[in-house]
């Protein structure tokens, strides 16, 4: 019995060595994968992304691409380690989504800027908006802020101090216009149905919108909403994430953005 015992003892023994050693292997891939999966949105991140791929193909990684269509569920996969990084937020909205869902997530690098411009498809000039005239502006809190500064900056509304006014912050409203807040990826749609609608440059190009050509007012080129690679702080200086971090902010990148975009959308770097 002691005998059969021992040897029982020492087969446990082995395979909980081996598991550990099986852990630590896996433990060890998975640091140093040569898969990066990043989350974005089709335009203009995934397009630019795409760009990355040969780049980083160089390096030894293999670039993935899953795209999402809204403002919320990537900084959950990230954070849940579904993906490695993601690109499609600026820096207030992520800060934001951080202290309200206490993700432990941080950024490596600011690769562009979209400016949020106030599109129409009923006036031709900022000037031609009316008394009562409705407005819609993304729902989300740092993007409706942004919106609602932009009207400020054209001398249309004047709002309190602050970082992230409301519409119940307007001190002055000299058109008695009316503020409707919709869901971001639903604003080109809303446009025959409203005077006008601030937009993200990103939702602006998916709904054939130019920036540079169809925005009645824009923001300037010193927006401090530049949009950035989020990560894990945990996996903030893998090899993997700075080889991804350095293709994106790449000459080759910034060219890409330049040409193709031609200033409505600006390089960070």
């Amino acid at each position: 019995m002691k005998k059969v015992l021992s040897l029982v003892l020492s087969t446990v023994l082995v395979l909980g060595l081996s598991g550990c050693a099986a852990q630590g292997k896996s433990s060890t891939g998975s640091k140093d994968s040569k898969v990066i999966k990043v989350g974005a949105s089709p335009e203009p991140h995934a397009k630019i992304l795409e760009q990355v791929k040969p780049l980083l193909e160089k390096e030894g990684y293999k670039l993935e691409i899953k795209e999402f269509t809204d403002y919320v569920i990537p900084n959950t996969a990230l954070a849940e380690g579904e993906i490695d990084a993601n690109f499609f937020q600026h820096v207030p909205y992520l800060e934001k989504t951080k202290k309200e869902k206490g993700l432990d997530l941080d950024y490596t690098v600011k690769v562009h800027i979209e400016p949020m411009g106030l599109y129409s498809s009923k006036i031709k000039n900022i000037n031609d908006l009316k008394e009562g005239a409705e407005i819609a502006i993304p729902n989300d809190p740092t993007n409706s802020a942004r919106a609602l500064r932009l009207l400020e900056k054209n001398n249309i509304i004047k709002l309190k101090a602050g970082d992230l006014v409301t519409a119940k912050d307007i001190v002055d409203n000299p058109k008695k216009l009316k503020i409707s807040e919709i869901d971001a990826a639903q604003l080109p749609r809303v446009l025959p149905d409203v005077t006008a609608a601030i937009i993200n440059t990103n939702y602006a190009l998916e709904g054939k919108l130019n920036p540079l050509k169809d925005a009645l007012i824009i923001e300037s080129g010193d927006s401090p909403y530049a949009n950035i690679l989020a990560v894990r702080k945990n996996n903030k200086d893998s090899e993997a994430i700075k080889a991804l971090s350095k293709a994106l902010t790449s000459p080759e990148i910034k060219k890409y953005i330049e040409d193709t975009y031609k200033g409505s959308i600006v390089p960070a770097f």
